[in-house]
């Protein structure tokens, strides 16, 4: 999120003009869609529902006209690359026949991923939230809403990788959000038990007193006041325009005192604990860090001891914001704000602090730990039916989202079946021609839309509600025993927390949490502690997964092999946002994680080829085509480096005939691209989105996926698993620039092998030049042709890794053409030294 301060001061895109107007949005349907649930919504309608409940979703499929030709091309490319292999094992003729050997490896290998990529896309299905008759089924007409609780968690794990004012915006997102405050709690795990978190809360839940009703009263979007402020012109779709102006610049001028207020936390909660420290009554007691109370923080300390560090510190509960209905709440201050929400609901959701206990002798199982302690934690306190995760780093964009995703939970068809609904992730800080694919739309708006039409979206890590009993390892209805054991092998020795699971299988449960006593407060300290979770069945059939690197699969799959289902959402308005890693180095931190985990899950218990047991077929291809993917690279390295053969004086094929082998590439390749075209027609992006996926898997096949395999095989050795690093959200110093990270180089190892290839094919298209001017006279027109098909291919690489070569120039690169220019000469300089050395060899050897 960039500084509030970019709108422009408090009047910013006030005119009256900007508020009055408003662009339409372009409908979440798509022109390529049509309705496939029709016979069901007849069906509904005359029999008013199997069970009294509406159908709450529309569900929408690919018109006839696109899709059959795209199934078609699928068929017709998978024949022609069997032909291609054919062809090439009948003419098995090559110079270089150990590189043959291994293209024809490297050429199955490609054909034989690309048709897992592309197999589950046979039949992609879009479904969209009717919010309509959600209100109409649960909305009661007093105000109040029978829509069942939900648990909304946000983990952090670093204050200073991931900026306070991010988290806490997410937060405040979250309280401002269209969901019935008595049925909304929000619980935020700090990993880094830093006293910084827990007061930075209580200011953004004092805060919050006049955020959320100031929200609630002008129906504003986003809820994310950081993001609010930053828009130029804030769409207003209220009835008091005037009014919204000065309630506006009321806000504004309190949340640059909310945002001082956080950055002085740091030196108030050092200069406080100085103080307290200077009264120390023995010489050698540590130096403790204290509460605004008098008390000393449980957790790690600014002057860390052994047991007050992060890593090793008890686990720390806190309710900041109580349930609404008991009064301990803040809500009844918004009056004291001098703006008139007389007729708006000032209730503000439970609010909640956990950091879960940590010690060196205990594996804390990364985010999965954190999750997992969060489940527990807060079955004991609002034990809702649905828990909905975010990254602090993501904001809740569209306040009904919430809302949208129980339309698919409370539908009557597969409502009950449904484990999770997961929604697409959005970014607000990418670059406007998004050079490291930041975006991945032809993930999220094409992959993801394919699965939804099998067995459902896999589980992606945030902006993913969950039903609480698919969590804890529970079998859908269709196939759940009659009586089910909680016994504390599986779950653990809290005696709440056992019965609480009952509860919750038995959807036996209030909307009002037990009231806040120090025995509940020590309960759930208790199941957040280090060792709680240990010779249990947690993080392997309950909660979330442990030791793999990316616990979000592999926990969506261990969902799906029990037989439950999930839906993918789509909103006209984004449901939610976050922030994405726009320097490339950090973006291949990222990608060396994502990978890498991949590659664990599927040397792992969880195979997808043996694991999940009610798993669909289509549904386990596409689950293993995300375990394999990063094996890919290593022929894509492979290819990438073999431009070197320009230098050999000699010409060198790796298949001949060779024109022949070019042209068969070539066509299978365009093939490829045709299909992306009309994939990309039906998921609605851009051609700039799909080429821009081409780039950078290209630069990520030649760096973070090479380093992933490598770590594989460590791990495989010795037993070390994948290093989880937090992403960095920090930005460059340069507080003008907002894409100042984009421009920032930070080499690292595993670019070397990506710099090679670059300076290779420079090389190889100079040489290549070189070789025209030399041997020009000399070459027969076969010759003229091979080297054209060749120079092709180094070019086609140069333009894949053109994002590269911008990241390599730093700042430089604001001005693109500065490459356009470079690229040339280097070019030339190469030719102009093959030919130099060519003369000087040739004068020498015949002199």
């Amino acid at each position: 999120m960039a500084s509030a301060a970019g709108a422009g001061g408090a009047n910013a895109g006030l005119a009256d003009p900007l508020l009055a107007s408003a662009k339409k949005p372009v409908g979440a349907k798509g022109k390529h869609w049509v309705a496939a649930d029709k016979d069901q919504r007849r069906a509904a309608k005359e029999s008013g529902g199997e069970d009294g409940r509406p159908l709450l979703f529309r569900t929408y499929k690919v018109k006839g006209t696109l899709l059959h030709p795209y199934r078609a091309l699928i068929f017709i490319r998978l024949i022609a690359v069997l032909l291609f292999f054919v062809w090439r094992i009948k003419h098995n003729k090559s110079d270089v026949m150990w590189f043959w050997t291994m293209s024809v490896v490297g050429d199955v290998w490609f054909g034989f991923s690309w048709l897992l990529n592309q197999l589950p896309k046979f039949n992609p299905v879009k479904t969209i939230p009717d919010m309509v008759a959600l209100r109409r089924q649960y909305d009661l007409p007093d105000g109040t809403s029978t829509l069942p609780g939900i648990d909304v968690f946000v983990t952090t794990a670093d204050p200073i990788d991931e900026p306070i004012l991010y988290t806490m915006n997410c937060v405040l997102s979250i309280l401002a959000s269209d969901y019935p405050v008595d049925r909304c709690a929000c619980y935020l795990s700090d990993d880094s038990g830093a006293l910084i978190q827990y007061e930075a809360l209580v200011e953004t839940a004092k805060f919050a007193t006049l955020w959320v009703p100031f929200c609630r009263k002008h129906c504003i979007e986003p809820r994310a006041p950081e993001s609010f402020f930053e828009q130029e012109a804030p769409l207003y779709t209220g009835s008091a325009p005037e009014e919204f102006k000065n309630d506006h610049n009321s806000v504004y001028i309190e949340y640059d005192e909310f945002k001082e207020c956080l950055d002085s936390l740091s030196s108030a909660i050092s200069k406080r604990s100085d103080a307290y420290n200077s009264m120390k009554t023995e010489e050698g007691d540590a130096n403790a860090t204290w509460m605004a109370n008098g008390t000393q923080w449980p957790g790690s300390w600014i002057d860390t001891t052994e047991i007050h560090r992060k890593g090793h510190h008890a686990g720390i509960v806190k309710v900041v914001l109580d349930h609404s209905i008991r009064g301990h709440n803040l809500g009844s201050q918004a009056s004291t704000h001098n703006l008139n929400f007389a007729s708006t609901d000032v209730r503000l959701p439970m609010l909640v602090y956990i950091s879960r206990g940590k010690n060196p002798s205990y594996d804390h199982n990364k985010k999965a730990g954190a999750l997992n302690a969060q489940l527990r934690a807060s079955a004991l306190l609002s034990n809702a039916q649905f828990i909905i995760n975010f990254d602090c780093d993501h904001y809740i964009n569209n306040s009904q989202a919430l809302r949208a995703a129980m339309c698919f939970m409370l539908d009557q068809r597969q409502g009950d079946s449904t484990a999770f609904v997961q929604f697409p992730q959005r970014f607000d800080n990418v670059d406007p021609s998004d050079r490291y694919g930041n975006h991945n739309r032809v993930f999220f708006d094409g992959t993801m839309l394919a699965l939804n039409g099998l067995q459902g979206p896999s589980y992606l890590g945030t902006g993913c509600m969950f039903r609480r009993i698919a969590l804890y390892g529970i079998d859908p209805p269709e196939w759940r025993h009659a009586n089910i054991v909680v016994d504390d092998k599986r779950f653990g020795s809290s005696i709440p927390f056992l019965e609480s699971v009952s509860k919750a299988i038995n959807q036996e449960r209030s909307t009002i949490p037990p009231p806040i006593s120090e025995t509940l407060v020590a309960e759930m300290e208790r199941v957040v502690s280090a060792s709680h979770d240990k010779a249990t069945g947690w993080g392997k059939g309950v909660g979330y997964i442990y030791d793999i690197a990316t616990e979000d699969i592999v926990t969506g799959f261990r969902i799906h092999g029990q037989g439950w289902r999930s839906m993918y959402c789509t909103m006209e308005r984004d449901a939610f946002c976050g922030i994405a890693p726009i320097n490339l180095t950090e973006r291949l931190h990222q990608i060396v994680r994502w990978s890498g985990g991949s590659l664990e899950m599927f040397f792992s218990l969880n195979n997808p080829l043996i694991g999940g047991r009610r798993i669909q077929s289509l549904q386990r291809v596409s689950y293993l085509n995300m375990t394999v993917y990063p094996v890919t690279s290593l022929f894509i390295l492979l290819y990438a480096l073999s431009p070197v053969m320009w230098l050999i004086p000699d010409e060198v094929y790796i298949q001949r005939p060779f024109t022949k082998y070019v042209v068969f590439l070539l066509v299978i390749i365009l093939m490829i691209h045709v299909i992306g075209w009309l994939e990309i027609k039906w998921a609605g992006v851009t051609w700039l989105d799909y080429w821009r996926n081409e780039q950078f898997f290209m630069i990520g096949s030649t760096s973070a996926y090479p380093a992933a395999v490598l770590h594989m095989v460590v791990n495989l050795l010795t037993k070390k698993g994948i290093h989880f690093r937090v992403t960095s959200k920090q930005t460059a110093a340069d507080t003008n620039d907002k894409f100042a990270d984009l421009y920032d180089m930070r080499w690292v190892p595993m670019l070397i092998p990506t710099t090679v290839v670059l300076i290779a094919n420079v090389g190889a298209i100079g040489v290549a030049m070189g070789k025209t001017i030399v041997y020009m006279g000399a070459w027969t027109i076969a010759q003229k042709t091979h080297a054209a098909l060749g120079l092709l291919f180094n070019v086609w690489i140069m333009v894949l890794l053109y994002p590269f070569a911008l990241a390599i120039m730093g700042r430089w690169a604001k001005r693109p053409v500065i490459l356009v220019v470079l690229l040339p000469v280097a070019f030339t300089i190469v030719c102009l030294v093959y030919v130099a050395v060519h003369i000087l060899l040739l004068s020498y050897l015949t002199f």
